[in-house]
């Protein structure tokens, strides 16, 4: 009489189902594509625009006529041989050259500022639903005052009065302090249910301290939801900083960003819409890429969560 095999087949594990469940997904991969053009975009940038052959600030009077207010020579907003997107009014800066370090800095503050949220509201989480009672209660009094705080207004009004300081350090610190409390709450959600599974039980029983229970039983059983939540927040921290940028208080030129394009851009829409086309179909990509990755993550990974 044969035998039937306990052993589990290879690659059943939780990750690998939830790997292959997304690859049937046509949208995340098609995401994925776009998510990766855009961050070789950024990281590539000065060797993008060296081969436009030129910078982001660099003017070309040579590509306006200077007779019609400064609008772009040749046909959608000047794209040609020299320009591969066309340059911008008024001053002939290259758009290629603008969009690409545009992305550079859009992304970085995007992924520095989600990286300081998912640490900090992680660590704020696990220690107020783990712990629980004061360490609770000071945590969740924390994060309710965060976000009950006007942030927008306090954004603006920090980007506005800090002038002598790194935009870009600046930027990041402030979108990140306000964007950790909802991921700590969902984190403590989280690890309420877990820390009285059989498993952490029996490893405090076993002499384990709260450190290793944390890190070695906690955390891993948190990772999915954080993974999922992530994925879903970097498309708000791009929009933040596109949004503030675009107001003016952001980065400063002629340090190009894709919101700042996008204001420089509006007095020229009707005459020259490819200014504004470009960087705006690059945020929206952008941005709708993210959130499609990240509602399929959640479904994938935070299948409880997705249907509350």
């Amino acid at each position: 009489m044969a035998l039937t095999s306990t052993v589990a087949p290879a690659g059943s594990g939780p990750w690998q189902r939830a790997r292959q469940q997304l690859g049937r997904r046509a949208s995340v991969k098609i995401s994925l594509v776009v998510i990766a053009l855009f961050a070789i975009m950024a990281v590539a940038a000065p060797l993008l625009s060296t081969l436009g052959g030129w910078s982001p600030e660099e003017f070309d009077k040579t590509a306006v006529d200077p007779y019609l207010g400064g609008q772009p020579i040749g046909p959608l907003g000047g794209i040609s041989a020299d320009h591969w997107l066309g340059v911008e009014p008024v001053t002939g800066r290259d758009l290629f050259a603008r969009v690409v370090h545009g992305a550079q800095v859009s992304l970085l503050i995007a992924f520095t500022a989600t990286a300081i949220v998912v640490v900090a509201g992680t660590a704020a989480g696990i220690a107020a639903g783990y712990f629980g009672g004061r360490t609770d209660a000071v945590l969740s009094r924390l994060m309710d005052l965060t976000m009950s705080f006007p942030s927008l207004i306090f954004m603006i009004a920090m980007m506005s009065v800090a002038r002598d300081v790194n935009r870009i350090a600046l930027m990041t610190a402030v979108i990140g302090l306000f964007g950790w409390p909802g991921i700590a709450r969902v984190v403590r959600g989280q690890t309420l249910s877990l820390k009285h599974r059989e498993y952490v039980d029996a490893a405090r029983v076993g002499g384990s301290g709260p450190w290793r229970i944390l890190t070695r039983d906690i955390l891993p059983g948190v990772a999915g939801p954080v993974i999922a939540y992530t994925t879903l927040i970097i498309p708000g921290m791009i929009a933040t900083e596109a949004a503030l940028s675009y107001l003016g208080v952001g980065v400063r030129p002629p340090t190009p960003s894709w919101g700042q394009m996008i204001a420089e851009s509006v007095a020229f829409y009707d005459t020259d819409p490819t200014c504004f086309v470009i960087p705006s179909t690059c945020l929206f990509l952008t941005v709708l890429a993210f959130t499609l990755l990240g509602d399929a993550l959640r479904d994938v990974l935070d299948p409880r969560g997705s249907r509350t």
